[in-house]
């Protein structure tokens, strides 16, 4: 279906990283939502992981003082590390 909505893990490859969050150890669900980050930073020309990087920014913003929360039924299913 590829994409079925306008929010950041209303998408195949969002909710695909939304499961890898899920499927991962608590441990190491930070280092999955950093890498995602890194690689945007670092990235030139043309960005491949768009749609992971906007919802691992949702993650991070959700934390915030003030921050949405991410809507759980696309979104991963298990806490994200503080």
């Amino acid at each position: 279906m590829g994409t079925w909505d306008t929010g950041p893990f209303d998408n195949d490859t969002a909710a695909d990283f939304a499961n890898a969050l899920d499927d991962a150890e608590p441990e190491a669900r930070e280092a999955l939502i950093r890498g995602v980050v890194i690689r945007t930073i670092d990235a030139t020309g043309c960005l491949t992981e768009a749609e992971e990087a906007v919802a691992a920014a949702a993650l991070i913003a959700a934390q915030c003082p003030g921050g949405e929360p991410v809507d759980m039924s696309c979104g991963p299913e298990t806490p994200m590390p503080v």
